[in-house]
C-alpha cells in the first residue's frame, strides 16, 4: 500500500487515543497530518486534523478531559496543533486553548535546576519523554506570543536536562531523579539505568524541532552543538543490516532486544528535518539524509503489514515504558525492562511520527 493510502485509511479510522480526552498520544497523530499537509498541500490532511482535534476544543478554549492541575507535561504536546489549526481560520478557541496549555506551564512544579516536574504524580523527575512533550510547544507559544523569556527557560531547561542524563557514551539516559527517592535513580547521579531508545527519540525531535523554530545565534549555539552530535551518535548506532535501531539503544547484544519502529521512526524523523534546515554541519548533512531515509524506507517495506483482515498496520512498535510504579508494578528502568514491554501495531506513537518522518521526506525531495 502507498504510504499516504495508508496514512488516509488510519486517520479515518482512528479513535481519540484516550476516549476523547487531550492527551499526546493524539497529538503525534496531529503533528502528523499537519506535517503531512505542510508536505502536499492536500486538504484531506488539514481536513482529518480539524475533524479529530475541533471535538476536542470549546468554543472557550477549554479541552476536553484536560485538568491543568495534574500537571502532566504530556498534556501540552498536542497543543503544538493549535498553531495549524488557527491558520486561516476566524476561530478564537485555538488561541484561548493555547493560553490555557501555557497557564499550566506558568505553575508546573519544577525542580531546584529549574526544569519541569514529568508529572505531579512523578514528582522531582525529569524525563527525556518530557522535552518533547513541553518545550516546543513553549518555543512555539512564545514565538507567536513575543515571550522571550519563555524560549530562554526552555533553552536552559534543555542544557539542565541534558547535563543531568548525560552517559559516557555520548547518549541519553530515560530520566533523572532529583529527589534520589525512586528505586530506579542511581543514588549519587540521580539517573535511570538505561538508554531506551524512544525516549532518546523523542529527544531528538525535540531538539530539532526546537533548533527549527530558533534563530541562529549565540543563544542557541550549545543546543546546536549538542544536537548535532547526538545525532552523530545516532548514526553511528544505526544497525547496518536494517537499517533500524535497537529498543535498548547502546545494547545491540542483549539477550532479546530488538529493532523498534517508534524510536526508529522518530530518529528517522529526526535526521531527515536536522538535514533538510541545515542543523548539521555541511559535510554530515548528506550522511544524516540518507541515514534517515534508509530507516524511512526500511519501515515502509517492511513494518508497514497486512493483518488477517487484510487492513495495513504499523508494526512492532512498544506500547509504553516509564519509570516507577505504574497499574501495579514498578518499571525498575533497568536494560531487561524494556524488553518486557508489549508490542503493538497502529499506536499512535509510531504512526504520528512516521507520518512526519514521510512528510520530510517529501519536503527533502521537493
Amino acid at each position: 500500500m502507498n504510504p499516504t493510502e495508508y496514512f488516509d485509511e488510519f486517520a479515518k479510522r482512528y479513535n481519540h487515543y484516550k476516549g476523547g480526552s487531550w492527551c499526546y498520544e493524539d497529538g503525534c497523530v496531529y503533528r502528523g497530518l499537519s506535517l503531512l499537509f505542510d508536505a502536499t498541500g492536500e486538504t484531506r490532511w488539514k481536513a482529518h486534523l480539524h475533524r479529530l482535534a475541533d471535538q476536542q476544543i470549546a468554543a472557550d478554549g477549554a479541552l476536553s478531559g484536560y485538568d491543568p492541575q495534574e500537571y502532566n507535561i504530556d498534556n501540552i504536546l498536542a497543543g503544538r496543533a493549535l498553531f495549524p489549526l488557527a491558520e486561516g481560520a476566524d476561530d478564537v478557541r485555538y488561541r484561548l486553548a493555547a493560553d490555557r496549555l501555557a497557564g499550566q506551564l506558568e505553575t508546573h512544579p519544577r525542580i531546584p535546576a529549574g526544569n519541569y516536574w514529568h508529572k505531579k504524580r512523578y514528582p522531582h523527575q525529569v524525563w527525556l519523554d518530557g522535552l518533547y512533550m513541553g518545550l516546543p510547544f513553549q518555543i512555539e507559544y512564545a514565538t507567536m506570543t513575543g515571550r522571550k523569556d519563555l524560549i530562554a527557560d526552555a533553552l536552559q531547561q534543555f542544557s539542565t536536562a541534558l547535563a543531568l542524563t548525560a552517559t559516557t557514551r555520548g547518549l541519553y539516559v530515560h530520566g533523572y531523579d532529583d529527589s534520589r527517592q525512586q528505586r530506579w535513580a542511581d543514588p549519587v547521579t540521580g539517573k535511570s539505568p538505561a538508554v531506551w531508545a524512544r525516549a532518546v527519540g523523542w529527544l531528538a525531535m525535540a531538539v530539532v524541532d526546537a533548533l527549527a523554530t530558533l534563530p541562529v545565534d549565540q543563544a542557541t549555539a550549545s543546543l546546536r552543538q549538542r544536537a548535532r552530535l547526538l545525532l552523530k551518535e545516532i548514526m553511528a548506532r544505526q544497525a547496518a543490516s536494517s537499517g533500524l535501531w535497537y529498543q535498548v539503544l547502546d545494547a545491540p547484544d542483549l539477550k532479546g532486544n530488538y529493532l523498534e519502529s517508534s524510536a526508529s521512526v522518530m530518529f528517522a524523523y529526526s535526521l531527515l528535518r536536522a538535514a533538510r534546515l541545515g542543523l548539521v554541519e555541511a559535510d554530515t548533512a548528506a550522511g544524516a539524509a540518507a541515514a534517515g531515509q534508509r530507516a524511512l524506507d526500511a519501515l515502509l517495506n517492511t513494518r508497514l503489514v497486512a493483518d488477517a483482515e487484510g487492513t495495513t498496520r504499523f508494526t512492532t512498535i512498544v506500547h509504553v515504558a516509564g519509570l516507577g510504579g505504574f497499574e501495579g508494578s514498578y518499571r525498575d528502568g533497568s536494560p531487561s525492562y524494556y524488553l518486557t514491554e508489549p508490542i503493538v501495531s497502529d499506536d499512535a506513537k509510531g504512526v504520528g511520527p512516521l507520518m512526519m518522518a514521510y512528510a520530510e521526506s517529501l519536503m527533502a525531495a521537493s
